[in-house]
């Protein structure tokens, strides 16, 4: 992966991730997501349309765009290898911290399960840096 998409994942970016419903329709959803050791870690809880759609249908594609600079983006197309439970919020504190500056996850419901869609990238686009043509 590209040093310039690894700073975007750590970053306070926005991360899309859309999946695949029933009828093959896309789905997508605004998401909180890091990157780790070559996967991509997008942190949701059960039984949301995501991940529903992700027990029938692991492709996903992912998008993050540079909150200070929109063509400082990139877009992945990737396979959730794995499901990991994060019910004890480590996961989500984390990101907490990256996305809120605050220590542990504000958002708690009772009888909610968090869990992390740990995604392999396959298909990765960078947008090149683009130089301003005033002409």
């Amino acid at each position: 992966m590209e040093e310039k998409t690894i700073k975007l994942f750590q970053q306070k970016n926005i991360v899309f991730i859309a999946t695949l419903m029933k009828n093959g329709a896309p789905q997508l959803s605004p998401v909180w997501a890091n990157y780790d050791s070559g996967y991509v870690l997008v942190n949701t809880a059960e039984g949301r349309i995501k991940h529903k759609n992700i027990l029938r249908d692991p492709r996903v594609a992912i998008s993050v765009v540079s909150n200070d600079n929109p063509l400082d983006m990139t877009t992945i197309q990737g396979i959730v290898e794995k499901i990991i439970p994060d019910y004890d919020y480590t996961h989500a504190d984390k990101l907490t911290q990256q996305y809120m500056g605050r220590k542990h996850y504000p958002f708690k419901r009772e009888n909610e399960k968090r869990i992390i869609l740990k995604i392999k990238p396959g298909r990765i686009f960078v947008m090149p840096e683009l130089k301003i043509n005033d002409n």
